[in-house]
């Protein structure tokens, strides 16, 4: 399994030889159950899903995890520098011109291990899966004498419940002078048609654990009426967004765009949040040392961003035929893309695709090869790809994660993958 992408490090032994199960199902059951106050909800989630928890963790070096924050810290500080956003919203759609002050719950940073250290692959605003891990982090069991004290920290854990609630308040806060967060809306398309549905229902035990009254609706379920926000006939303090229309450009989110434009609502992540970090374009600047420190970047923060960025630029007609031609180094994602739709692994674009990504708004990435997990699959070892998401809120980490999967890009659909706890060493 060593290529140049694995080191000979604990965690990267621990990776090929560690075939403990440290996942408890049972335990993680009862879990979901009493969170989701439903007897049998997990076996919805298992007979339904049966690839969204793996069995094993990921082991990760402290380092790295150390390198992943200042990444985050870096990327958060070169958000806030005027020119920096003066050159993002020239991209960016006109609704993003609005900064009602919400800086976007559950950020999501996504990371390639590699020899050289984290190399970040994108940036999300509506990143998934965070509710659902820190179930899956507290179902584990210790697994080989190595990991014992290196298993994510009781602390971080015991934690992440009130950093959440703390964050949704934070966040009503930043927009609102006076009262408190009561609300909630969970919002997207068809919900209980959602892949990640379990965790909407995680989320609103969660808020409403906390005295927070909260829902699940679809948008067609919002309805104005005079200067409120409402559905179901509730009002509604704030919308927990989870839409993968960035800019409530669909008809059906009309509702919702209209009553965020005129601060009716607070809603979060928003159109703001995801043009000045999720938007893949952003990608050409934060890989650039040099048009970094144009913008005014403290040399710090573009060191650590030169070593973790992977270079990328705009796929234009002036510069195809050598993108073609360096493409099995390159990895092609689509401006406002998101879960992986419309990214193409360079070494397997025809003619024909690469002529559509070449009018189709794209970015073409450095190709960072992921780092790998054997797992057990009918007692043979096989290879799995691994990538490594800090949930983070304020430039702070909330809880970290990995996703274990086959093929060109992450996914809950692989036989033995899916969700793992991270395990530092």
């Amino acid at each position: 399994m060593q290529d140049s992408t694995s080191s000979c490090g604990p965690s990267d032994r621990l990776n090929e030889r560690c075939f403990c199960i440290s996942l408890d199902r049972v335990a993680l059951a009862k879990s979901l159950d009493a969170r989701l106050r439903t007897v049998g909800a997990s076996d919805v989630i298992d007979a339904t899903k049966k690839q969204f928890f793996a069995d094993v963790p990921v082991f990760v070096r402290r380092a790295d995890i150390e390198t992943m924050q200042r990444v985050v810290t870096a990327i958060d500080r070169v958000s806030q520098l005027p020119l920096y956003v003066h050159a993002v919203l020239e991209w960016a759609p006109s609704i993003a011109r609005f900064a009602p002050g919400p800086i976007g719950a559950f950020m999501g940073f996504d990371f390639h291990l590699t020899t050289d250290g984290p190399r970040l692959i994108e940036v999300n605003t509506n990143a998934g899966g965070a509710f659902v891990n820190a179930e899956l982090a507290r179902a584990q069991r210790a697994c080989c004498n190595e990991a014992e004290l290196a298993a994510r920290s009781a602390e971080e854990l015991a934690a992440f419940d009130g950093d959440v609630i703390r964050m949704f308040e934070s966040e009503w806060s930043r927009q609102r002078t006076g009262g408190r967060l009561s609300s909630v809306a969970i919002v997207d398309d068809a919900p209980e048609q959602q892949f990640m549905y379990p965790e909407f229902r995680l989320a609103q035990n969660l808020l409403q654990a906390h005295g927070i009254e909260a829902m699940i609706a679809d948008p067609s379920e919002l309805s104005l009426v005079g200067r409120e926000l409402r559905a179901r006939g509730k009002r509604l303090d704030l919308v927990y967004n989870r839409l993968v229309d960035f800019a409530f450009n669909a008809p059906q989110h009309e509702v919702l765009r209209t009553s965020y434009l005129d601060g009716l609502v607070v809603v979060t992540p928003n159109p703001w949040v995801h043009a000045l970090f999720a938007d893949k374009r952003n990608l050409t600047l934060l890989g650039d040392a040099d048009r970094l420190r144009s913008l005014g970047a403290a040399e710090e923060d573009i060191r650590v961003l030169e070593l973790a960025v992977p270079r990328s630029q705009f796929v234009t007609q002036a510069n195809a035929e050598s993108l073609w031609r360096s493409r099995r180094d390159l990895f092609f994602k689509p401006a406002a893309g998101y879960g992986s739709k419309g990214v193409y692994r360079g070494s397997s674009v025809t003619r024909g695709k690469f002529a559509s990504i070449v009018e189709g708004g794209y970015i073409a990435q450095q190709y960072v090869p992921p780092s790998e997990r054997l797992v057990k699959i009918n007692g043979e070892s096989i290879a799995q790809k691994v990538d490594v998401r800090l949930y983070t809120y304020d430039g702070c980490t909330l809880l970290s994660a990995a996703r274990i999967y086959r093929g060109q890009a992450t996914n809950l659909r692989t036989p033995g993958g899916g969700f793992a706890p991270v395990f530092q060493t």
